[in-house]
């Protein structure tokens, strides 16, 4: 029988965790729900143990850190990771958890924002920067993926052992997206409800911070993953500044043989040949990642 791990990281969730727990153990009984406590100041991992969930602590502050030490602790055949804020209904569980053990899907994401997600979250910032990360992921890789930053998804065993998590913090995410993304797993999305926390309970993410810390995430992994692409959209965007100076200077010059701005001049061959090296850079970064990627379907074919 096929293993299934529930992961539910926690920071001062002691309202809700509780029953996070039974609703997940009423939806997977066969499931081992393990709790993660992130240095909570509350009765969190008191309320989650009397739950029946097995609980866990990560004393390096950030969900990030925790989602980390779960995929290296803990072995399933199927991992559910899900928030203990009781904003997404258990009822999802078992067709997430089926797609990945019946259909060998490698990456489930519940979509929260093609349902109640925009009628139930009260913060307008956080909206804006939902659409916003998913508008530059689905530009930047050429797909359709409806909710970037959702804490709801199901994976298999070989995404969870072959993940190097990077991020610490609210943008594992993001990073969990494009990974998949970049490395050509399975990703099956599926609409799910959505409900904002109950009165009493807060959100740990800073709108601001934390949004800049995805944003800084997406190029970050757009240069290491697709340097080719990144390296060149800087070198064409250097070479217009180029004709922008330049063009003026030599229409000039083609007029009366004289060359009116040669400071203008100057920084255009600057400019030019930093677009050069640009551009070679991330042709000699493409070779290295294609390489990379060779190797990593080589781990991905010996991962049992």
């Amino acid at each position: 029988m096929s293993s299934i791990a529930v992961l539910i990281p926690c920071y001062n969730e002691e309202k809700t965790i509780k029953k996070v727990v039974k609703d997940f153990k009423e939806v997977l009984p066969e499931a081992v729900i393990y709790v993660y406590d992130n240095n909570s100041t509350d009765q969190t991992a008191t309320f989650a143990k009397d739950a029946g969930a097995i609980v866990c602590y990560e004393y390096q502050q950030g969900k990030g850190n925790v989602i980390r030490s779960m995929f290296r602790q803990i072995d399933a055949d199927c991992y559910l990771m899900i928030d203990g804020d009781d904003t997404y209904p258990a009822k999802h569980a078992r067709e997430m958890v089926d797609l990945v053990l019946e259909k060998g899907v490698d990456m489930v994401i519940g979509d929260r924002l093609s349902s109640t997600y925009f009628e139930e979250n009260k913060r307008p910032f956080h909206n804006f920067g939902n659409k916003l990360v998913r508008g530059l992921i689905n530009f930047i890789w050429k797909t359709n993926v409806k909710d970037i930053m959702t804490g709801y998804r199901a994976f298999s065993k070989p995404f969870v052992k072959l993940f190097p998590v990077m991020s610490g913090g609210f943008e594992i995410e993001t990073e969990m997206t494009i990974h998949a993304l970049d490395k050509r797993f399975s990703l099956k999305e599926i609409q799910i409800d959505y409900k904002d926390r109950p009165e009493g309970s807060f959100s740990k993410l800073n709108t601001h911070r934390d949004g800049i810390k995805v944003l800084k995430t997406i190029f970050s992994l757009f240069k290491e993953y697709s340097p080719l692409k990144f390296f060149g959209w800087i070198a064409v965007l250097l070479l217009l500044i180029v004709l922008i100076l330049f063009v003026p200077v030599f229409i000039i010059y083609l007029e009366t043989g004289l060359v009116p701005r040669f400071p203008t001049l100057i920084v255009s061959g600057f400019l030019t040949l930093i677009a050069a090296l640009s551009f070679f850079a991330g042709l000699i970064l493409d070779s290295m990642i294609c390489n990379e990627r060779k190797l990593y379907e080589l781990k991905r074919n010996n991962l049992k």
